[in-house]
């Protein structure tokens, strides 16, 4: 009994004292898509990674590992994106081998868990959508980010599975006359888009936390 408290405390004070490491993306309701306004900017799939990392509850056993882009575009108009998508292939979620050190545990296995209806479901649900809906100067004296050479706030609909929502994080973009770089790290509630192991009250959703580290380097070139 006092084993299991310590380890409980543990928890706890790890998680109050780890501190955050990105932003907490503002979570809406689905919104309007941006209208495409002037030179239109391929996605690099090559190039254009997703991240993600989640770990047990108290920041426990971290798992991370990378999600391919299949396809997607942007628009810019005066040096400022105004719109754009890109498709996510979850189908190709992949678990770093690094973040699995168990002697038990294999990524392979967590790998084929995440893509199971468990989670993504990626048999009925291969891929995952961002559509644009806002881009905005980021203005440091609202708002602090956790972000180095945050330019922009970036507003868009995320869809996982069968729900879409409208969410907001700041970015770092560049834009020249021939490519745009974006670089953004952000964490997000799996929950609120009805991901969960089991069910939400079940004990081994519980011991996973609900924030989900997401973070994307993207480049595009202009067509």
């Amino acid at each position: 009994m006092k084993q299991t408290i310590s380890i409980f405390s543990l928890a706890l004070m790890l998680a109050a004292c780890g501190g955050a490491s990105s932003d907490q993306a503002k979570t809406e309701e689905k919104q309007e898509a941006a209208a495409a306004t002037g030179h239109s900017y391929a996605i690099d799939t090559l190039s254009t990674t997703v991240d993600w990392r989640a770990t047990h509850k108290g920041g426990f056993a971290p798992r991370f590992g990378v999600i391919s882009v299949n396809d997607g575009s942007l628009s810019v108009e005066n040096g400022t994106i105004t719109s754009g998508d890109f498709t996510i292939n979850l189908a190709g979620l992949t678990v770093d081998t690094a973040s699995v050190t168990e002697p038990d545990k294999k990524a392979a296995d967590l790998q084929a868990h995440l893509k199971s209806p468990d989670f993504f479901d990626v048999a009925k649900y291969p891929t995952a959508k961002f559509v644009i809906t806002k881009v905005a100067p980021y203005d440091s004296t609202l708002q602090k980010s956790l972000l180095p050479g945050a330019t922009n706030l970036i507003s868009g609909n995320l869809t996982l599975k069968d729900s879409t929502l409208n969410i907001t994080f700041p970015a770092q973009v560049t834009v020249t006359d021939n490519e745009v770089s974006a670089h953004a790290k952000f964490t997000i509630d799996r929950s609120a888009w009805g991901i969960s192991y089991k069910t939400e009250g079940s004990p081994e959703n519980w011991m996973i936390s609900k924030d989900v580290e997401v973070g994307f380097n993207l480049k595009a070139a202009k067509k």
